[in-house]
């Protein structure tokens, strides 16, 4: 829905941002699901609530994005906390990865956040940002490859 909103207002680039950070969560959960299969287990996907899809800002589109990576380290901690109570090594070595990547994931948000921050979204600048965030690419979800997108 963050896609979708910059695409209604006509910033591109931080459109296309969004899109290849949701293809990228969308990889995140197939290792889930594949190592939940692997690993003998079953995987049943339940409803989930709509996304939020109007925000007053850039900058409060980015907040509730930061605010959703937090909740994600939060929750693989604890996810964490439980292999290792259990003392499932190959669980906790698994989620290892996750563990990192959320490090990466909270940088880069934040990161795009306090540009915003600065900018007040005010043109030159939203301008400049827009054309930065256009240029990324991402892995497609389901493989291992990196494809613009």
């Amino acid at each position: 829905s963050m896609t979708s909103y910059f695409k209604s207002i006509k910033l591109d680039g931080f459109a296309n941002w969004m899109y290849v950070q949701a293809q990228e969560e969308l990889t995140h959960a197939m290792k889930f699901y594949d190592f939940i299969n692997q690993r003998g287990g079953k995987v049943i996907l339940t409803q989930i609530e709509a996304p939020p899809t109007l925000w007053n800002s850039s900058v409060e589109v980015f907040e509730d994005t930061l605010k959703h990576e937090q909740k994600v380290t939060v929750l693989i901690n604890n996810l964490v906390e439980t292999a290792l109570a259990e003392q499932d090594h190959a669980t906790n070595i698994f989620l290892q990865w996750f563990v990192t990547e959320q490090i990466e994931e909270e940088e880069n948000v934040g990161s795009v956040l306090e540009k915003l921050k600065l900018l007040k979204d005010t043109g030159g600048g939203m301008f400049l940002i827009d054309r930065e965030l256009a240029k990324r690419a991402g892995v497609l979800a389901g493989t291992n490859s990196e494809n613009p997108i």
